[in-house]
């Protein structure tokens, strides 16, 4: 209030600005309260002087000093605004319809500040609006609330007055782990230094008007003194709050309103013996009978208080800019210095309408004495101009108002907001940026899943799944991996997958390796023995022919797993099902050939048939041929129509992180067909050897051929169920298992013990021994 008379009166010296005019003003108080706002704006805009009614649009400006009606008569321009948002915006909506100009700034601070907080990625945990006048069981349970929060920053939009019961109520609870963000209304609040309020607010940190020191505006201030005068109320009043004394001329008295139950007390200002006006208060009676009386002469210089301390004022600079805003605009209005003469004249008689000052308000432009551009932007707003401030204790221990930062909106973007990190304090003196999370953000590897019904930054952390990563700190979504790529240990990063199969090199690989080199040996030796004693009865009752082919067959199928280990390619994948169906077949078209010729050599003996005679060499090679046959036209359909194929298969990346190469069979049926061929070839042999299996006892090559096709049966028939369970390259090896197993067992059950009578039994080794007959 005093800036603002200390402005008036500056403008009314100042001979450039406003010649000739002055200013006048008159001061209601809103009491903080909306209702008391609108009653004094309406005694303001209401008011008629000099027969002029409250409805005129248009008013004369005179000269003050020559009793002519001053800035039109009685009706008030424009308006300085009040301390708090939610009057001053009351009062702004009832002038609206008046363009009566007023310093405008919205209540709804919080609710723009949580929108834009969330858009950046923020999140408000709750949001608590603090009651006008809180009993002690709202103040109790938002003191809970700030107490058991996990949030540790707290942005607050209220006046020192409306904080003040909660943070006693969080002092006395001995809280002190909460980060104050303040806004301009508390930021600079004087009455919240109370070394009780230290351990809660050291640290505070929050935007506040620019601080700046009005030359002559302390002398102005210390040169006050209380006054019977009626414009003098507010003077007196705060005179005797200040010093804590009662003036001798206020006469206090009590009355009792008749309309209501309210008890008032009317102050009488006497000025001569003719006129009084009466201003409402509430002061406590008895406390005022005991004070000493005030003398008007005590010494302002004396006391410590908000109004004495103008080394830095802020708020009542806003003040300051405000009045000198509007007497620019009225400045322009009236055609100051428009006659381009040495001497400054405004035209005093315009006729002007409110709406006239709004305008020019809006175009005001000026740069004032602090070296500050004051202007408004095309909405009306101010450009934003702020200090940062940080509460710190000096050395004394007293609170303290450090500026650590500015925001200038008439900056370009990168220099708007300015903040020396270094220099601030914050909560309870700590020099770390305090920590405020819900959920600390998930670490790489891991992704955000929200919570139900919890602020979006409440979170668990869940790993990444397979295949999939996150590589970033707080990520909310986990990439997947590209193809043959697999996520690591961590889920941190993606890697090509290993390429798995069969090789060479492991020991299983060596195992099968080996047994098939030794069958091949085994089986080239066999064949030297009965080369070496092919004129012997044993070798040549078997069909030397036969049994050569025989061991040849053997040895392919001896030979036939080296396709299948190493890395599968096109060329190995192609040929190495077919080789293996052809070598088996070939083989059990040979045993098919003895079988026949065993049953036929012995009906001969006994019936003495022709039919031996008839199933000569050449017939035998024609039922070899006769049986090979289908299998050589079915693998070669196989391998030109749909010809197997080199596939990565990732089925087993999710366990083992590798990628299995195998040969995929582009029609599965060609494999079973091969196989079935097989198994029907092998059951004949079965069948026909079983039916000879009472043949005499000193020649035993139908019992043989019977264990033998027993176990090559065996064998296979166990191998579909594993070969179809086996994962990855266990496949393959269970395929070659197979081929082993039963080569293993022909070889042994049809060739060893022949080779055991030629080598341990040669006695045996001769007609009679072969057929029985001594």
């Amino acid at each position: 209030m005093m800036t603002m008379a200390f402005a008036i009166e500056e403008i009314n010296r100042n001979t450039s600005l406003l010649p000739g005019v002055k200013l006048g003003y008159r001061l209601v108080d809103s009491c903080d309260q909306i209702h008391t706002s609108l009653q004094a704006l309406l005694s303001l805009i209401t008011h008629t002087k000099n027969g002029m009614s409250e409805d005129e649009k248009s008013y004369r400006v005179g000269n003050n000093t020559t009793g002519s009606s001053c800035l039109a008569g009685a009706h008030v321009h424009a308006l300085i605004g009040l301390a708090s948002s939610s009057p001053t915006r009351a009062v702004a909506q009832i002038l609206g319809p008046f363009s009566l100009p007023l310093d405008d700034y919205s209540q709804y601070g919080i609710q723009e500040f949580s929108s834009q907080f969330r858009q950046h990625g923020g999140c408000v945990a709750f949001q608590v609006i603090i009651p006008k006048s809180p009993n002690a069981a709202e103040i109790q349970e938002m003191a809970e609330r700030f107490q058991t929060s996990t949030a540790q920053v707290v942005v607050v939009f209220a006046t020192e007055g409306q904080l003040l019961d909660l943070l006693l109520e969080l002092a006395q609870r001995n809280v002190s782990h909460i980060q104050w963000v303040a806004s301009e209304a508390w930021v600079t609040a004087s009455l919240l230094t109370s070394p009780r309020f230290h351990t809660l607010l050291e640290g505070t940190l929050g935007f506040s008007f620019p601080g700046v020191r009005i030359p002559g505006l302390k002398e102005f201030l210390f040169n006050v003194r209380p006054s019977p005068a009626p414009e003098m109320e507010f003077v007196n009043m705060f005179w005797e709050d200040l010093f804590g004394c009662r003036l001798e001329f206020r006469e206090v008295t009590t009355s009792q309103d008749k309309n209501s139950d309210t008890l008032n007390e009317i102050v009488k200002l006497k000025v001569g013996s003719q006129n009084s006006s009466t201003f409402q208060y509430t002061p406590n009676e008895k406390d005022a009978a005991e004070k000493p009386i005030c003398t008007g002469l005590e010494d302002l210089t004396s006391t410590d208080s908000s109004y004495t301390d103008v080394a830095k004022v802020r708020v009542s600079y806003n003040v300051y800019k405000a009045v000198y805003a509007i007497a620019h605009a009225l400045h322009t209005l009236l055609n100051c210095d428009s006659d381009g003469s040495n001497t400054s004249v405004c035209e005093k008689h315009k006729p002007f309408a409110s709406r006239q000052l709004l305008d020019h308000l809006k175009a005001v432009n000026y740069t004032n004495q602090f070296d500050e551009k004051v202007y408004f932007d095309s909405n009306g707003e101010p450009v934003p101009l702020y200090e940062i401030i940080n509460w710190q204790k000096d050395s004394e221990g007293h609170m303290r108002f450090i500026k650590v930062g500015s925001y200038d909106a008439s900056a370009s973007s990168q220099q708007q907001l300015k903040m020396e990190l270094s220099a601030i304090v914050w909560t309870v003196g700590r020099s770390q940026v305090p920590v405020s999370v819900c959920s600390a953000p998930c670490p790489p590897g891991s992704r955000q899943a929200r919570r139900p019904r919890e602020p979006r930054c409440c979170f668990d952390c869940v790993p990444c799944a397979d295949g999939e990563i996150s590589n970033q700190t707080g990520s909310t979504e986990c990439t997947k991996c590209p193809e043959y790529h697999w996520s690591d240990r961590d889920r941190m990063m993606c890697v090509a997958g290993v390429e798995d199969f069969l090789r060479f090199s492991d020991i299983m690989g060596i195992v099968l390796v080996v047994l098939s080199l030794l069958g091949v040996t085994l089986t080239a030796v066999i064949t030297a023995v009965f080369y070496h004693f092919h004129s012997t009865p044993i070798v040549r009752a078997n069909n030397l022919e036969i049994s050569f082919l025989l061991l040849l067959s053997l040895k392919l199928c001896f030979l036939c797993p080296l396709l299948f280990i190493g890395k599968p390619s096109v060329w190995t994948c192609r040929p190495r099902q077919a080789a293996f169906g052809l070598s088996f077949v070939l083989c059990l078209s040979c045993l098919l050939v003895k079988t026949v010729v065993v049953l036929l050599a012995f009906r001969i003996n006994v019936s003495g048939s022709r039919a031996l005679r008839l199933f000569g060499p050449s017939q035998q090679r024609a039922l070899i041929l006769c049986t090979t046959a289908p299998q050589v036209c079915l693998c070669a359909g196989w391998l030109l129509g749909s010809p197997p194929f080199l596939f990565r298969n990732p089925t087993y990346q999710a366990v083992t992180g590798k990628i299995v190469l195998e040969c995929q069979e582009s029609w599965p049926p060609g494999f079973y067909l091969v196989l079935g061929y097989i198994g029907i070839l092998a059951f004949t042999c079965l069948l026909l050897a079983f039916i000879g299996r009472k043949l005499p006892d000193a020649f035993n090559e139908a019992k043989l051929i019977t264990f033998s096709m027993l176990i090559f049966c065996s064998v296979w028939i166990s191998f579909i169920p594993a070969h179809v369970s086996s994962p990855g390259k266990f496949t393959v090896a269970v395929e070659i298992f197979a081929m082993l197993a039963s080569s293993f067992g022909l070889l042994l059950c049809i060739f060893v013990p022949k080779c055991y009578i030629i080598f341990m039994k040669p006695e045996k080794n001769i007609k009679k021994g072969m057929t029985g007959k001594y």
